[in-house]
């Protein structure tokens, strides 16, 4: 039911001026036909002013949008666009913007653009500082497991013999050395992980197995109070990744998301995959841009993260568990990365969802070919 408006409003026209992003319909002659109030600021010109001038006069000559606007009215399938680079004069500089880019049924040739500064950029961005801390851990363990794992095999060698000559109130002390000697060496034992830069052994993966068998054990242990609802797109396609690494990425976000939750009965988990064609990211230091149309969350219902951990979450040794390591996403960012993917988190007081983008697999056109990636040059 449509709400009472005042006399000529138009309904579209409110939605579309209360949505915080710049928002233009372009005609057939690539004309500015329509423009919300957040794209008269953008654009530093009024709705007015933008109708009489093409989308060519703002952007830089060749620029990806005009290209993807060609793209979209051509195939009639709307597409996404990340860190596309449309600083120009008009524009101002240093305008990096992520494209959603969309096709009007009900007007042949017309295409809705939407900008949005607040870019996946920077979350890719994050994603290389996230790569680049993990590669640090790596160097430190490789570092620990030499000049520490050995003096602690000596200390604890040390101290059960002293357990068997020492009375039965100092023996609490040397099981205490011991103990905390296995504590630190299981630490390290976590951290040589990160040293391991052998080739990913993959393989065509059905992500739903790798989700259900997440699921069981989760049921099985730590999350049996906790229900887990999945939302699985049936028709998704391989991917090309290591079962075990998966199995041991997602292991580990829906035991945080049970963590989080807690003892709430109410608490949900929710396990979802969905195909995004059109969305694509830039690989660094080259031209190239790569699709990740796989889609993989784990949601859950809990109190959400602190805002000040939200930026370095995936950093090593980032944590809220009191007995934590904070080693557990700085080890699924580094195997999502490994695999040609990224990881990103979005958190309110109303839960916490973790969101996977990963290519996809093609068979190979000949028996002497390497399977392919969805998105990579040729």
């Amino acid at each position: 039911m449509t709400p009472k408006l005042p006399n000529g409003a138009d309904p579209a026209s409110i939605v579309l001026n209360t949505i915080r992003h710049p928002v233009i319909m372009v005609n057939p002659a690539g004309n500015i036909v329509f423009a919300n109030a957040d794209a008269e600021d953008f654009f530093r010109s009024s709705a007015t002013m933008l109708s009489r001038v093409g989308l060519d006069r703002f952007v830089p000559f060749g620029s990806p949008l005009l290209t993807l606007v060609d793209q979209v009215r051509e195939q009639r399938a709307p597409f996404n666009e990340y860190r596309v680079d449309i600083s120009s004069p008009r524009l101002g500089p240093e305008r990096v913007v992520d494209l959603y880019v969309a096709p009007v049924p009900e007007l042949p040739g017309h295409v809705v653009v939407m900008f949005q500064e607040r870019s996946m950029a920077d979350k890719i961005d994050r994603q290389m500082t996230h790569r680049g801390a993990a590669r640090s851990v790596t160097g430190l363990a490789a570092m620990l497991a030499h000049e520490i794992k050995n003096p602690l095999s000596g200390i604890r060698g040390a101290a059960q013999l002293l357990e068997s000559v020492v009375s039965d109130e100092d023996r609490a002390l040397t099981r205490l050395i011991t103990d905390e000697t296995d504590r630190i060496v299981s630490l390290v034992d976590r951290m040589e992980v990160f040293s391991d830069e052998r080739p990913i052994d993959r393989q065509p993966v059905n992500i739903h197995i790798v989700l259900d068998h997440v699921k069981a054990i989760a049921k099985n242990g730590f999350g049996r109070k906790v229900k887990i609802a999945e939302d699985y797109d049936p028709s998704l396609p391989p991917v090309y990744a290591n079962r075990d690494q998966l199995i041991q990425v997602f292991l580990n976000l829906v035991k945080n998301a049970a963590e989080a939750i807690g003892n709430d009965s109410n608490g949900e988990i929710s396990l979802t995959t969905a195909f995004r064609p059109g969305i694509r990211l830039s690989v660094p230091g080259t031209q190239d841009r790569v699709s990740l149309p796989l889609e993989f969350c784990v949601h859950d219902n809990g109190p959400g993260v602190p805002d000040d951990l939200l930026p370095i979450l995936f950093d090593p040794f980032i944590t809220t568990k009191q007995n934590g390591s904070g080693l557990g996403l700085a080890l699924v960012a580094k195997i999502v990365g490994e695999h040609g993917g990224v990881i990103e988190c979005e958190s309110s007081s109303r839960g916490t969802t973790f969101r996977i983008l990963m290519p996809t697999w093609k068979e190979p056109r000949a028996m002497n070919e390497a399977p392919e990636l969805e998105g990579n040059p040729a």
